[in-house]
């Protein structure tokens, strides 16, 4: 078991939090002189109730990411008219629900998973929308591609019916050092760039969490996954060794 770190201060109602995240969100535009409104906010709600999740969506919040699938098809078929995002590994058993249940779907590192994607969208339902997973750290405990595998992954995935390829996700390497954290941002920032000069249009940065996002919007991120800046204190069952 392990827990991350609290940056939200426990006597903070949510509303308190949620608006510190979007002045940090706001701060860090303007510092990068980027328009207001350019940085999309993911509150990551895995391992927490549905009544933090109401609670948070009361003071405007509407989309929320997920890690674990079982967990996001039950809050996701509970408040459906929140905008759900599966944001953690995807395993082929558990497409089916995450095709059915999200919106988004930010971690196809392989052709595979997006087919069963595809096949099992609902014909009713829009096209998914969905992010290749890069690996920009190169640690082998995170998911994801590798840079020079992404453009073919792209490719295929365009090909692909029911899908909506909007961009790169990354899950940076956990360091407080900023320098690493520019690094590793702008390599996905400018693997988009690439990807882009092959004839896709690539719109989405998912990338920066509670501890980087300031680094990661400097560099081009358009959505931010904040997890514990908003909900305070969480404590795992199983890791997937990073915090949002």
């Amino acid at each position: 078991m392990s827990t991350v770190e609290n940056s939200a201060l426990p006597h903070q109602d949510p509303a308190q939090r949620l608006a510190a995240v979007w002045h940090r969100i706001d701060q860090a535009q303007a510092a990068s002189d980027r328009p207001a409104g350019s940085v999309k906010l993911l509150a990551v709600s895995k391992t927490f109730p549905i009544e933090a999740v109401d609670a948070i969506a009361a003071c405007g919040q509407k989309a929320f990411g997920e890690n674990y699938a079982q967990e996001g098809v039950d809050k996701a078929s509970t408040r459906s008219e929140l905008e759900w995002h599966f944001i953690g590994p995807i395993q082929s058993n558990k497409t089916r629900g995450i095709a059915e249940h999200f919106s988004w779907a930010h971690t196809i590192d392989r052709l595979k998973i997006a087919e069963r994607l595809s096949a099992q969208r609902p014909a009713d339902l829009p096209p998914l929308q969905v992010c290749v997973q890069v690996n920009v750290s190169g640690e082998n405990s995170k998911s994801g591609c590798e840079p020079d595998e992404a453009l073919a992954l792209c490719q295929a995935i365009v090909q692909l019916p029911k899908l909506q390829l909007r961009g790169l996700m990354a899950i940076p390497e956990a360091t407080k050092d900023t320098t690493t954290q520019h690094r590793q941002f702008a390599t996905l920032r400018d693997l988009q760039t690439h990807i882009n000069q092959h004839g896709l249009s690539l719109d989405t940065l998912s990338m920066g969490m509670s501890d980087d996002l300031e680094a990661a919007i400097s560099e081009g991120s358009t959505l931010v996954r904040v997890g514990s800046a908003i909900f305070g204190q969480r404590t795992y069952t199983n890791s997937d060794g990073a915090s949002a």
